[in-house]
Order: C-alpha cells, then structure tokens, then sequence
C-alpha cells in the first residue's frame, strides 16, 4: 500500500485525509495548526512537525493549501519538501492556484526526478466528507493511471484536462462561473423578496424553470434558512475570482461578469462575511433592501 504525505488539513483537506485512511492507506499528516491533526491521529495517521517531514520517504504527497503564498511555503520554504522528493514520487497538488505557479512547481519537481499533477477539486465540504470529489487533472496520463487508486478512494469522478498547469485553468474557469450563479441566485431573490414574492415560492420556481443551477439547488435553501455555515468560504472564493480574473487578463479573454462577481465578493468580504459560506454574498442584497431573504418564507 502507499505511503501518503497530507499536507494542509483544511475544510477540505482533512475529511480527504479521513477517508484515504479508511481506504486502507498509510498517511503521515502536516498542518500548520498541529491541532488539527488530532482527529486523523485518532484514525490511525502519523503526524509530523513540518511540510519536509511529510514528505520525506513518501511514495505520494498531496498538498491542499489555501492559496500561492501557502503553496511556495510547502515547496521552497526552509522546511519545504521539494529536496527530499525520492525519485519516482508523485505531487499530487489539490490546491487552487495560478497556473503559472502550477507550471512552475511541476518543473521544478521533474528536475528532482518527481512526477506532479495539478488535481484541483469541486464538490466542497459535503463531497470531501462523503468521497465524491470530482477532480480535473493537468498532467501525464500514465501518472494519473498509476494513481486511480486514490482519486478513486476520494472523488466520483476525474477528468483529464490536458498538461500541467490546465487543471488548474479549467478550476478557475468553473469557479468563475460558480461566483456567478451565486450572485445571479442572490440578485434573483432580492427582486422577488423586495417586490412581496416568498423566498420559498421563488426558489421552487427556479428549480423548477431555466434559471436553475447546481448553485440554487446547493445554496438556495441555506439562504432562505439563514443557513451560512462554511461549505467553501466567501474569502476563498474571491482569492479565486481574483486567479480567474488575471487568468482573463492574461489570455485577453473579456470577462465582464467575472468582474461583477469579483466585486459582489469583495464587497462581501469588506463587510466580514469572509469566514462564512461562498453564499454569504447574498447578505450585501439584504442590507441594501433592508430585509432578510427568508422573512416572508412559507407566507402566502
């Protein structure tokens, strides 16, 4: 069985963590808040004092870090772990971040005789803690067969996205459009609300029309209910608008909505729903009509 390094036991990292030792495999965990660990080590992980520790002899590591400064940390940083890779090892990095970043570790792991993917995620919390993950991957498709084992003990689904760095593209891509439904959904409720239309009555309608999304059906109910416990946190969230919109830029790609989103998120944070769920946006609607969006749910 393989010896896995997990480094970053975040909302997503540690229930991912959970279910590769429930899977069988041996998993040394690294986080930069040790207690964290604790939980896993209950299940049967090891624990070690830092990123190089980890990885250190390991046939896997996988990394799931907040965001590019995090990820630098882990590989380069004085206790990082790219110069204790053995040959042969395979990055498995979770992350969401620049691609240009992504492209740039991946050289630098081959260069120590390492083999990377950049295997970004969908599914947020729910689908870390239940193994239904859907991951888009960039690089060598050997390396992903000789891995199957263990998208298959985390996720539903892999799809191979191209070389390295396009997982990390295609992500960015798909969150820009997941920052968009969530701000459609949010406005959509406000006009109905504001104009005497029940929350609870416009969101069947939607479910039930064209303007239903993955989003509505995930996060319509929680904002009716009030309900903004963190699934995949506002701030997250913008820090990937803000990748997707340089992305945008880079390619010359015109991306009006995304510049809407990113702004709707950013006024969110500015306003402290950053801890909260992606769906917190909505809050900036209700302050601006001067009600909450579930107050009339259920009222005919």
């Amino acid at each position: 069985m393989k010896q896995i390094g997990f480094i970053g036991l975040g909302t997503m990292g540690a229930p991912m963590a959970s279910n590769l030792l429930r899977g069988g495999f041996k998993v040394t965990v690294y986080n930069r808040t040790a207690s964290r660990c604790t939980p896993l080590v209950e299940e049967g992980a090891q624990t070690a004092p830092t990123p190089r520790a980890a990885a250190e002899g390991k046939d896997v590591i996988i990394t799931m870090v907040s965001n590019d400064d995090s990820i630098r940390e882990v590989f380069y940083g004085k206790d990082g772990i790219l110069d204790v890779l053995q040959p042969g090892a395979v990055i498995i990095d979770s992350s969401t971040i620049s691609p240009d970043l992504v492209r740039e570790i991946a050289a630098a792991v081959e260069e120590r005789g390492g083999k990377f993917l950049d295997a970004p995620v969908t599914g947020s919390k729910p689908a870390a803690i239940e193994g239904t993950l859907v991951f888009m991957v960039g690089g060598r498709a050997e390396v992903i067969e000789a891995n199957r084992d263990i998208f298959d003990t985390l996720g539903k689904k892999l799809l191979h996205m191209g070389d390295n760095g396009s997982g990390a593209v295609a992500k960015l891509a798909h969150n820009a459009m997941v920052g968009i439904h969530n701000v459609a959904l949010a406005e959509g409720f406000a006009i109905a609300v504001k104009s005497g239309v029940p929350a609870d009555k416009f969101l069947e309608l939607v479910q039930a029309g064209s303007a239903n999304s993955r989003q509505a059906e995930l996060k319509g109910r929680k904002i009716i209910e009030n309900d903004f416990s963190n699934q995949f946190s506002l701030a997250l969230m913008l820090k990937d608008l803000k990748l997707a919109s340089s992305l945008s830029d880079s390619t010359g790609v015109p991306s009006p909505m995304l510049g809407l989103a990113k702004s709707m998120f950013q006024a969110g944070y500015t306003q402290g729903h950053g801890d909260e769920d992606l769906s917190a946006v909505v809050k900036c609607y209700e302050e601006w009509i001067g009600q909450k969006i579930g107050d009339d749910a259920g009222k005919e």
